[in-house]
């Protein structure tokens, strides 16, 4: 993976489709060039089931015709004149968008910050393919397991370079290192799966291989012999993953996109109350080895970290150059390109830990639903309601008492955010980041 050095040729590749738009008639245009390298190996009960590795350098080009835009994507050995030639031809024929335009020469980045991202370290497919192995070979030695779903291991590298005809150039590249497990506990209809996984910047911060098998097993074994909920009103601890995905349904709903598009349940909530006051949301794009980190957008402005809400307060929107248009507002550097497009996203997002622990919260109910995972597309961003098929495990008397499976749970994420509770078992090494999470109040549906 020694490929940190050897990004001189996406680098002209770039500035010559730039200039290549310029001389065939654009007024504006920014390039781009992503590189993929990627090795990765899973096996199942012993056995390698496949083993694969992929190499992919790829640019996109935007051109701007007055208030008109095109793009073309194509591999990086594509020639710019014809690649720049099309992209003015197209753009001299698509309608007008008076919101699209490359970003105020004033917010480029002015360099190019080190956000320890790439580390240099060779795995080779041998070494993959032993802690895959390991992983799985600890799952299936938990007792009650019974069965594999497959072990896996990777590495690879990505990369990005950005060229604009305002004078804007800049690089970077980011490693990801992963290992995980999945098996089966249980006989015949009883049978329940789960799962562990860890993906890192650097291999050296990996979760063993070992741990994370033990961890896939116990918790398929946890699942063994659910039962249904009766049907009612009841208080939902989220475990970190499920809350994650809460975490991820409040990033969409404060997206300026969707915010001007009016998609969004939040669309009219600026500096208003949008949770509870225990609730703090920050988005960090110049985390150090964070997993969603970059030195620049993909519109080339360093984004400062921002506190999204503020003790329940919404405060921003993410922003690129085109929804801070629509809104009337400026970019703050949430622009992610993908292919040709640019569209905000959150970076590294994380709802803040609070004062409790995850132990405190589950001993603090006389009866509850510690959810474990979802499943389903219940979430109507529009309106804001919630309803998922839901697993985990009952609480009773503020202990974790027997599986549940086949139940679902339901509400309005307007009131979920304002009844949310976070506990203080924050884990960052996430894209996007949240504690255990209570939210009192919801709907069961069981038996």
């Amino acid at each position: 993976m020694d490929v940190k050095t050897d990004d001189a040729a996406l680098v002209d590749r770039v500035a010559a489709l730039v200039d290549a738009a310029r001389a065939a008639g654009a007024d504006a245009a920014d390039a781009v060039a992503v590189r993929g390298r990627s090795t990765s190996v899973s096996v199942r009960l012993g056995k390698v089931e496949a083993s694969e590795s992929s190499e992919s350098d790829d640019v996109s080009l935007r051109v701007f015709v007055g208030k008109r835009i095109a793009s073309v994507s194509a591999t990086a050995a594509s020639d710019p004149r014809v690649l720049a030639e099309r992209a003015v031809a197209m753009a001299r024929v698509s309608p007008e968008d008076p919101f699209q335009g490359l970003a105020d020469p004033a917010l480029l980045a002015k360099s190019v910050r080190d956000l320890d991202l790439f580390d240099p370290t060779v795995v080779s497919a041998d070494r993959l393919r032993e802690d895959a192995l390991a992983a799985e070979a600890a799952a299936l030695a938990v007792a009650g397991v019974t069965n594999s779903g497959g072990s896996g291991a990777s590495a690879g590298v990505g990369g990005m370079v950005l060229a604009t005809s305002d004078g804007f150039l800049g690089r970077y590249m980011a490693s990801r290192f992963s290992r995980s497990a999945s098996v089966i506990a249980g006989e015949g209809t009883g049978m329940e799966r789960d799962y562990d996984y860890s993906s890192r910047q650097h291999f050296a911060d990996l979760d063993d291989a070992a741990a994370i098998g033990r961890s896939a097993g116990e918790r398929a074994v946890r699942r063994l012999k659910p039962r249904k909920a009766r049907t009612g009103p009841v208080d939902v601890i989220f475990d970190p993953r499920v809350a994650r995905g809460i975490a991820g349904h409040l990033a969409g709903a404060i997206n300026g996109a969707s915010v001007a598009r009016k998609t969004s349940f939040l669309r009219d909530m600026m500096g208003r109350q949008v949770a509870s006051a225990a609730i703090t949301v920050v988005d960090e794009p110049g985390r150090i080895r964070g997993q969603a980190s970059r030195p620049f957008d993909g519109e080339g402005i360093e984004g400062r970290k921002l506190t999204m809400v503020d003790r329940g307060v919404l405060g921003h929107w993410f922003l690129s150059t085109s929804a801070a248009r629509e809104l009337g507002l400026q970019t703050n550097g949430r622009g992610s390109r993908s292919g040709s497009s640019v569209t905000p996203t959150s970076t590294n997002l994380s709802i803040e830990p609070g004062e409790t622990t995850p132990e405190a919260m589950i001993a603090g109910l006389k009866s509850g639903f510690y959810v474990t995972e979802v499943f389903g597309q219940g979430v109507n961003m529009i309106t804001g309601e919630y309803s998922r098929g839901a697993s985990g495990f009952w609480i009773e008397d503020g202990t974790l008492t027997y599986p549940v499976s086949e139940v679902t749970i339901a509400s309005n994420l307007k009131d979920m955010f304002l009844r949310m509770v976070p506990a203080g078992d924050l884990d960052r090494n996430y894209g996007t980041a949240a504690p255990t999470l209570l939210i009192e109040g919801m709907t069961l549906a069981g038996d």
